[in-house]
């Protein structure tokens, strides 16, 4: 049988040659960009950005650059997420711990912060198809009131940690590419949203993808699934 530790430096040695490689082609991609041509770019998709903004359905250009013109990165962001949390739960469970609960005025705050957190993140998510704000927004809001929860010892009960859990997690891709396969059905390709309903389908998408983010990244905060009965 190999012996780890002989292992682990040859490990170690490669994973740093690759990040090497990695951001020395990337230092060459953006040495090698003109600043000039850049902003000549950028204003041209400005002005294509806003001359169809109408038929986006949400009058806030960065949601819909996101999620519509956009919206296969937004969708491999979701991904990459996904595939994230996987790994961490992959290396194991967290070891079973003894936390003390929160005192009285520990116990108030968070009873007056979690509320505040969960209706501002249903108000970004809301008011992102007209202002800042949307999906990741509410998510990492969501993940903080999470993460808050955590740190005080708070843990998820053993029925929520299976199949509920996951499919949480999973909610806001599956979602995203459940509305992405949509427009198939109607003639058109994967992921342009009909004018008519595009404003609606984007809600459904943000709304997925808040509630799968914000457990994401509470979850990956954890580092596993510890239950408590």
């Amino acid at each position: 049988m190999t012996d780890n530790r002989q292992t682990q430096p040859l490990f170690h040695l490669l994973l740093i040659t690759l990040l090497l490689i990695i951001m020395s082609a990337l230092a060459y991609v953006v040495l090698g960009l003109s600043v000039q041509n850049l902003s000549i770019e950028n204003a041209a998709l400005g002005a294509m950005v806003m001359d169809n903004l109408e038929h986006s359905g949400v009058s806030n250009p960065v949601t819909a650059v996101l999620l519509n013109y956009r919206g296969y990165d937004t969708l491999l962001e979701m991904t990459v997420l996904f595939l994230a949390m996987a790994a961490v739960w992959s290396l194991g469970r967290v070891p079973e711990q003894v936390h003390s609960l929160p005192g009285a005025i520990l116990n108030t705050l968070l009873q007056l912060l979690i509320p505040l957190l969960i209706l501002a993140a249903a108000y970004l998510l809301w008011e992102g198809a007209h202002a800042p704000g949307g999906a990741f927004q509410a998510g990492s809001l969501l993940g903080a009131s999470g993460v808050l929860l955590l740190l005080t010892g708070w843990h998820l009960k053993k029925q929520f940690c299976g199949l509920f859990l996951r499919i949480s997690i999973a909610s806001g891709l599956v979602v995203f590419i459940i509305i992405g396969i949509l427009p198939l059905f109607m003639g058109r390709v994967f992921l342009a949203y009909p004018q008519d309903i595009a404003g609606i389908l984007i809600l459904f998408i943000e709304a997925a993808a808040a509630l799968s983010i914000g457990i994401i990244l509470a979850s990956l905060f954890l580092g596993g699934i510890e239950t408590k009965e």
